[in-house]
């Protein structure tokens, strides 16, 4: 039986858009903004989920269950794999500025592609 290869959603509006992130392991120990950036992502997203899997973050934005992902100080072992797996399905994988994504995971952002710019927006408020 044949397989059809993975595709992103075809989610535009980020206001429709079931997000994923992740917290890091030192949560508790480590302040970091992203309860600040999961905080304004609750107000203008459809939802967000945490499976606490990076790499199945990743390959859910890939087949389309996610249409986008967020997180920090993720290892490169943590993204290798998942930044290529969203590009090949057709998504975008940037840092927070929008530049090419960092391979060390420090700050990652993967999506469809078409809510790609309002999650940049987001976090860089």
């Amino acid at each position: 039986m044949a397989r059809a290869p993975v595709r992103v959603s075809g989610i535009a509006e980020l206001r429709r858009a079931l997000l994923a992130t992740g917290f890091a392991y030192d949560v508790h120990s480590r302040r970091t903004p992203n309860l600040v950036h999961f905080e304004r992502f609750i107000g203008c997203a459809q939802a967000i989920r945490r499976a606490g899997s990076a790499a199945l973050d990743f390959a859910y934005v890939a087949c389309g269950r996610f249409d986008g992902y967020w997180e920090l100080h993720l290892a490169p072992w943590d993204v290798a794999a998942g930044i290529l797996l969203v590009q090949e399905a057709g998504g975008s994988v940037s840092d927070f500025d929008g530049g090419a994504p960092p391979a060390s995971g420090a700050r990652i952002a993967a999506s469809n592609g078409r809510v790609h710019g309002a999650m940049l927006e987001v976090l860089n408020r």
